[in-house]
């Protein structure tokens, strides 16, 4: 922090109490922007960073809705739509009990750079709702989302706010908001992204996160001077949702082997590594049977299968021997300080993160010192979005690509937020620091937007 963020940083400790998340998330940038502020002091006298760091509107409501049993039960909507200076306002939803307003206003801000830096025009928003869609039937999530898209069609809009989905969203809660959105508004509208093929959804949706972190870790490690990138190199894996089993895809794809996999109750050791016909069994047991990963190791010989911190040396998949390349893919802050250190005594070389922001900020600053390739979450994890935003323009053109020709576009964007994150901190004095790179450029597209259009 700097003599220009600083006070700013403290000013949102102050608005923002007991919300973690979010000061962890305005920090991390706050500490890589002060270049950029020196250099570009129409900025600080247009007061950008201190408008930036308060969204433009938060949105909370009541969504009532009635279960199997014929009872009446009451949840939280929320939707924030942080900073519209590029784009529409994009971001998912999020389905889950830990919801609240720290953790969307954490994960919009995250947005709104990693939106910037797809090249593509979309701000930066988040939504969702603490309703726990595990364990309730397909009538109980529709009854919930059509309830809450009762009130949050108000809000949103294809030119003007662009839901999609996010933990606990997927497929099926996507269609029944459209669907009740449709109904309420009478337009067929791409009010949404993350939809299904059939009615206006990009092929090459389901694979855009986990394949984005892939190649950006492979360009990370070329830009290292290994041209053979992910070839032939052992990888560690957190998750087993949409981006981690997308992820272990392409890096078998490119002549990789993921030797881990985990879920909320314990992770995998597959030293073997997970084929493609084990991957094929993890996409079954988990997005069809609704299964635990502990099955897995039961399923195949050699497994170890481990609970978080069962074994004393083996905690979690970070302790794991043997890789150069890890994918945290579960969720926020999952790879603590120790666990840093276990990956850099181990051997890692390169960290891409497909969760958002899952590393703690100790954590990446030791990456950092030890001269790791660290791509974090708004760069490496900026393929889900930026598929979300070549969505967006299919349906705005009536037209729909093939799969090859959208993970062909979705490729040359990754490479190409690589590149950016790594010559501009080139520019600014810290080669290789893909954190400071990312987030300065992400801030410098926002940054120049927000001037050009006022104090508004």
């Amino acid at each position: 922090m700097g003599k220009i963020t600083d006070p700013i940083y403290k000013q949102v400790l102050e608005r923002n109490k007991h919300e973690p998340e979010f000061h962890q998330a305005v920090k991390e940038v706050l500490d890589s922007i002060e270049p950029a502020l020196e250099k570009h002091p129409e900025f600080v006298d247009a007061g950008i960073v201190e408008r930036i760091v308060e969204p433009e509107r938060v949105i909370h409501f009541r969504i009532p809705w009635v279960n199997d049993k014929g009872k009446v039960q009451v949840n939280r909507g929320f939707r924030i739509q942080f900073n519209g200076a590029i784009g529409p306002y994009k971001g998912g939803m999020r389905f889950h009990p830990s919801v609240y307003d720290g953790i969307l206003k954490f994960l919009a801000f995250e947005q709104l750079f990693k939106n910037a830096l797809t090249g593509l025009p979309m701000g930066g928003g988040k939504g969702g709702s603490d309703f726990d869609p595990k364990g309730k039937s397909d009538g109980e999530v529709m009854r919930f989302c059509q309830s809450l898209m009762t009130e949050l069609y108000k809000y949103i809009d294809a030119d003007f706010d662009v839901p999609a989905g996010d933990i606990g969203v997927g497929g099926r809660e996507i269609g029944y908001m459209f669907g009740q959105y449709r109904k309420i508004k009478n337009v067929f509208h791409g009010v949404l992204t993350g939809k299904a093929p059939e009615y206006g959804g990009s092929l090459g949706r389901p694979e855009a996160t986990g394949y984005g972190a892939v190649w950006f870790a492979e360009e990370m490690i070329k830009a290292r001077g290994d041209k053979a990138g992910i070839k032939d190199k052992v990888c560690l894996v957190s998750g087993s949702g949409n981006v981690a089993q997308f992820t272990v895809e392409l890096v078998n794809k490119l002549g990789g082997k993921c030797i881990t996999i985990s879920d909320s109750t314990g992770f995998i050791i597959d030293k073997a590594g997970i084929d493609k016909k084990k991957l094929a069994y993890v996409m079954n047991l988990k997005n069809v049977k609704r299964g635990r990963i502990s099955e897995y190791a039961k399923k195949y010989d050699g497994v170890e299968y481990y609970t978080y911190n069962e074994h004393k040396d083996l905690k979690s998949p970070w302790y794991v021997p043997g890789a150069t390349v890890a994918f945290p893919s579960a969720t926020q802050n999952e790879v603590d300080l120790e666990e840093t250190k276990a990956l850099v005594k181990n051997g890692i070389i390169a960290v891409s993160e497909g969760a958002n922001m899952p590393t703690v900020s100790e954590g990446v600053d030791y990456f950092i010192e030890k001269k790791i390739s660290f791509g974090p979450g708004k760069a490496a994890n900026a393929g889900g979005v930026a598929t979300s935003g070549l969505e967006m323009s299919q349906n705005s053109l009536r037209l729909a690509w093939s799969k090859d020709e959208v993970l062909g576009r979705l490729h040359k964007i990754m490479i190409n937020i690589h590149d950016t994150a790594y010559k501009t901190a080139e520019e600014f004095g810290q080669p290789g620091n893909y954190v400071i790179g990312a987030n300065i450029a992400g801030f410098l597209k926002v940054a120049k937007a927000m001037l050009a259009q006022g104090v508004i």
